[in-house]
């Protein structure tokens, strides 16, 4: 759902897809390849939100901050399932565990990995490429070059479900019985992280 808040309207570029069960209200700017998922509510009714070109924002995270503020996630970030992001800046290629807390003034660089669950605390500024875990939340270690590889392997599968589900998601009736249901992928949902033993 998309809501225009006193006078000013989202602006969204065509190419990202923001699923119908999501909010975006007011100041938000939403770049290229976004995906925004089910559930997640994206407010710039206080404040401005930018979410740069192949970012996403997955189920049930918010996005908020105090008034006067400008939240920004930059390219290719990746909120992970239900975190919230409050007043900060998530770096390029960054990714939010699920169920993290980011709160106000917060700036994490690029490359960054922070843990499901972690609470990061206001005005913590985290450089490049650190891992960041615990509540409150600490810098562990630095982001491997086969981590950063993993995440940006992940953020291009919701780089293309943008895509998909411009062209393929529809609304429809269940089917009643499993028997009735026949399956048939069009497309590959093999395992990306282990492959499967023989």
């Amino acid at each position: 759902m998309i809501f225009e808040f006193k006078g000013i309207k989202p602006v969204i570029d065509p190419s990202s897809f923001i699923h119908p069960q999501a909010n975006v209200t007011g100041h938000v700017i939403i770049g290229k390849n976004v995906y925004v998922g089910p559930g997640a509510t994206l407010r710039g009714d206080f404040g401005k939100i930018i979410i740069e070109d192949g970012a996403n924002v997955q189920e049930n995270c918010t996005v908020h901050m105090f008034p006067g503020v400008t939240v920004l996630i930059k390219k290719g970030a990746h909120l992970g399932h239900g975190c919230i992001v409050h007043g900060a800046t998530v770096g390029v290629n960054s990714l939010i565990g699920m169920n993290a807390v980011v709160m106000d003034d917060v700036v994490i660089g690029k490359d960054c990995i922070i843990g499901a669950l972690s609470m990061i605390k206001s005005e913590m500024i985290i450089p490049d490429r650190k891992v960041v875990v615990g509540n409150p939340a600490k810098i562990i270690k630095d982001v491997s070059d086969k981590m950063i590889a993993w995440k940006t392997e992940g953020t291009k599968i919701y780089n293309d479900l943008a895509k998909d589900c411009h062209d393929s998601l529809k609304e429809t009736n269940a089917h009643h019985s499993a028997f009735e249901y026949k399956m048939d992928f069009s497309r590959d949902y093999s395992t990306w992280k282990k492959k499967k033993k023989n």
